[in-house]
């Protein structure tokens, strides 16, 4: 007989029948879809997807095939690391990829070099004004005040004017791309001094994503604002009623996921070393799928850093196995579609029978 605890008016819970966690089912998909680009290469190819094949390397795992799918997704993971929280609070972001391309192009022309090769830098924006071979903290602050002014608009758009998510951040897109576009008259800016392109260097993207993964993975968990996220999302009335300050906490969140993706780009545009205008194009929409599969639910309330994390992976391991398997990136579009819309309808059936058990 399964052992129960008995609660206020006679209600029992049977341990044995609490659920998986959300994120155990997440890490289960990327380890069959592992499986499954092993089995295909073994069969097709004769070439291993996760393990080393060759005789000169002495490794067990593929490190190189590892490092290049973790690169894949870090930048856009730390965008997900925002928009995760803008979710779980019952809202949505689309800007994110735009504020990615303005605050690059911002963000780079006050890291430039003096000279290259002992001339004066052809690409410096504020050379006349002396603002060149400025310290690296000086590009950051930049870079997080644009994120502070992006989230702040989103969030008080959202919060005091009621406009309603999906149209407040796709306005604030539209905007930030023009304004990516506006800065440098669509040229690119290039050449940073090398504190700023140590930014992007070798796995530092990796290790600022998975460190940032980290922190807002337990301030989710164990601070008052992510309880409060978890709460408004759940049920923003009964949240209100209780004492909590909705409007104030949906800015903040919105500030939050702005502020990331400012850093995504710092992280982007140092890695490759220069700024364009069209950088950031489609994260938004990668974002909130990695969230999606990660198992945070669109309706809000529920989902965790650590599934979008896994759901990065999953996002990095399909690109990499196709690049394995040498198809076409087209087909990366079409499945990563289908996985978006599939995670969509079992976070629906999932609600429904919650529902039914209740």
């Amino acid at each position: 007989m399964a052992q129960t605890s008995h609660g206020v008016g006679g209600l029992s819970y049977d341990a044995k029948k609490r659920p998986w966690p959300a994120e155990f089912n997440v890490f289960l998909a990327l380890v069959i879809l592992v499986g499954l680009f092993e089995l295909i290469g073994r069969v097709f190819l004769g070439d291993s997807f996760l393990f080393n094949t060759r005789p000169n390397i002495d490794a067990i795992f593929n490190e190189q095939r590892l490092q290049i799918i973790i690169l894949q997704v870090s930048i856009v993971g730390i965008i997900a690391i925002g928009v995760t929280q803008v979710i779980i609070c019952g809202g949505i972001d689309l800007s994110s990829g735009s504020v990615v391309g303005a605050t690059a192009m911002i963000a780079m022309s006050f890291a430039q070099v003096a000279t290259v090769n002992g001339n004066p830098n052809p690409k410096a924006m504020f050379l006349s004004y002396g603002w060149i071979d400025l310290p690296v903290i000086v590009p950051l602050l930049v870079a997080i005040g644009c994120g502070l002014i992006a989230g702040l608009v989103n969030g008080l758009l959202i919060a005091y004017t009621r406009i309603p998510p999906f149209i407040a951040t796709l306005g604030m897109m539209v905007t930030a791309r023009g304004v990516a576009k506006w800065w440098s008259k669509g040229e690119p800016i290039s050449f940073p001094t090398e504190s700023f392109a140590a930014i992007g260097k070798g796995l530092m993207p990796v290790v600022i994503f998975i460190s940032l993964a980290i922190l807002f993975q337990l301030i989710l968990t164990y601070t008052k604002y992510g309880k409060h996220c978890y709460a408004i999302g759940s049920n923003e009335d009964a949240a209100r009623m209780s004492g909590i300050k909705i409007a104030n906490h949906k800015v903040l969140v919105y500030v939050i996921a702005a502020i990331l993706a400012s850093l995504a780009a710092v992280v982007l545009c140092s890695k490759n070393l220069t700024a364009q205008s069209g950088m950031g194009v489609m994260y938004e929409l990668d974002a909130i799928a990695m969230a999606v599969i990660g198992g945070v639910s669109l309706s809000g309330g529920r989902g965790s850093i650590i599934g979008t994390v896994i759901g990065s992976l999953i996002f990095g391991v399909i690109i990499s196995g196709f690049t394995f398997l040498r198809l076409d990136a087209y087909y990366q579009e079409i499945v990563k579609g289908v996985i978006i819309v599939g995670a969509v309808v079992l976070d629906q059936w999932r609600q429904r029978q919650r529902a039914i058990g209740a």
